[in-house]
């Protein structure tokens, strides 16, 4: 069985580095300090569907390098409140595999996803950015097979590290995998 990378909402594959700007950064990470606020936030809720994570990370522009990018990230990841959280749920799409995978995968995906999203109430979330793409559907389902267990407590608090895991991925995606013609940093009027 193959899996659809669930990293950033529909984009696939590893980040690829982009031309550095001066100074040694990803070009991205210029254009990330340097857009409008509006294109900034616009750019981050890909990265985490969150407003006030959104708003907050962009208030907090400019970034001297990656490194304090994620780390402005995560605490910004750690004070969401549980409304914030599930507003970034809202925006998540469950992981899913590969039209060709066989049938009775797509099921059991299916239906585990449907245990999960009956007993916790939001969709099921997972980083996989350190799993290959022929162990993601095992380790999807493991994951799904673990986290039921939890009691909702110790699920919300894993829900949102996963949560946080994902947007590095992302945030490292926007600022490292956008070409030199802007990427995804324009200004949206």
């Amino acid at each position: 069985m193959t899996a659809v990378p669930v990293q950033c909402r529909g984009r696939a594959g590893a980040p690829v580095p982009a031309p550095a700007a001066p100074g040694g950064r990803p070009a991205g990470l210029a254009r990330l300090n340097a857009a409008p606020r509006a294109a900034a936030e616009a750019a981050l809720l890909e990265c985490c569907a969150s407003v006030r994570w959104a708003r907050r990370m962009a208030a907090h522009r400019p970034f001297p390098d990656l490194g304090a990018l994620l780390a402005a990230s995560d605490e910004a990841g750690y004070d969401l409140a549980p409304a914030d959280i599930a507003e970034a749920l809202a925006g998540e799409s469950a992981p899913r595999l590969r039209h060709d995978a066989p049938y009775a995968a797509h099921l059991a995906l299916r239906a585990a996803h449907a245990e999960y999203e009956s007993r916790f109430g939001h969709v099921f979330v997972i980083c996989l950015d350190a799993t290959r793409p022929s162990q993601q559907v095992d380790q999807v389902l493991a994951g799904l097979r673990t986290r039921l267990a939890h009691d909702r407590d110790e699920e919300r608090a894993v829900t949102a590290e996963e949560m946080r895991r994902l947007a590095r991925v992302r945030i490292v995606e926007l600022v490292t995998a956008a070409g030199p013609d802007g990427g995804p940093l324009q200004d949206p009027r």
